[in-house]
This record gives structure tokens, C-alpha cells and sequence, in this order.
């Protein structure tokens, strides 16, 4: 097993990895909208969902994948009314149209609107 980290998305802020690879899979954990370099991203659901994909990308890269290998994802919604907002910038990272789960939470960490997890293979 193979720790993934990169400066590129931003650090756990818990005990936790970014990711793990192993034979040839990535497990990433879920990757809420904070900007690695300015924190976190108070905008709406379009700016978060896109934040949490440009942090679940950086991360597919430090690991040698990227978007078109991703296989499953998993996505948390603060408010299920962000759904069709939330699949527009969805779509435009998530091109291999992986299998998903996609469910409201009662709330998320630092109050974001999402977070989103990923499995990949290299």
C-alpha cells in the first residue's frame, strides 16, 4: 500500500490520508471544496462542486490516474435541491461516467455544500 499525498489538494484535517493505492487502485478520501492555497471556497454549489473535483483531480494525478480512470465516486450533498447543480459541474471532471452514490447529509465538515470520493484505477 502506497500513501498518496500532494500539496495540490488540500491536507487531511483529521487522522486520515488523502489516499491510498494499492494493486493498482486508488481509494481516495472524500474531498470537500477548500482551495488548497486561499482555504475554503464560500461560493455556491457550482464553486464548491468544482473546487471538491479540482481536489479530487489533483489527487488522482499525484497518484498516477486522473478522471477518465475513475470507476466509482461517492457524493454528499448538504441539500438534495443542489442536485441538478452539482451534476453540471459533475460531468464536466467525471467523463468516464463512473458508477455512483449520491445522497444528502445532514451536514459536512466546515459547512460545505459537498464532498466527493473516489475510486480509480491507474
Amino acid at each position: 500500500m502506497n500513501v498518496i499525498e500532494t500539496k495540490k489538494a488540500p491536507g487531511a484535517i483529521g487522522p486520515y490520508s488523502q489516499a491510498y493505492e494499492t494493486n493498482g487502485m486508488i481509494f481516495t478520501s472524500g474531498q470537500i471544496p477548500v482551495n488548497p492555497e486561499t482555504g475554503l471556497v464560500p461560493e455556491g454549489i457550482a464553486a464548491q462542486s468544482e473546487q471538491s473535483c479540482k481536489n479530487v483531480g489533483a489527487i488522482l494525478e499525484a497518484a498516477g490516474s486522473s478522471f477518465e480512470h475513475v470507476i466509482k465516486t461517492t457524493c454528499f450533498l448538504a441539500d438534495m435541491n443542489d442536485f441538478a447543480a452539482f451534476n453540471e459541474v459533475y460531468a464536466q471532471y467525471f467523463v468516464s461516467k463512473p458508477a455512483r452514490s449520491c445522497v444528502a447529509v445532514c451536514e459536512l465538515p466546515k459547512g460545505v455544500l459537498c464532498e466527493i470520493e473516489a475510486i480509480a484505477i491507474k
